[in-house]
């Protein structure tokens, strides 16, 4: 079995470093949930989950790049009528 999957920070869903975004992507869960997750765990968690969310900002590697959308075209010449 030769499953590829990789854990890295998203480079389109980010809010502050794409480690949530990350996550979901890697479990297949919406990145909403996994930052509630990490918010609850930091109210309750006297703030070790921020100190895990801060190691795994520096630790995981960030997404391969997304290409840019291209340019849009330029517009059309006026089409002017004969005389």
């Amino acid at each position: 079995m030769n499953n590829d999957k990789r854990l890295y920070r998203s480079n389109t869903n980010r809010m502050i470093g794409g480690v949530c975004a990350g996550i979901g992507e890697f479990f297949g869960i919406d990145a909403t949930v996994i930052r509630l997750l990490f918010v609850f765990g930091v109210i309750f968690g006297w703030g070790s989950m921020l100190v895990v969310y801060l190691i795994m900002l520096v630790v995981v590697p960030e997404g391969p790049g997304v290409m840019p959308p291209p340019p849009p075209a330029p517009p059309a010449p006026p089409i002017e009528p004969e005389v």
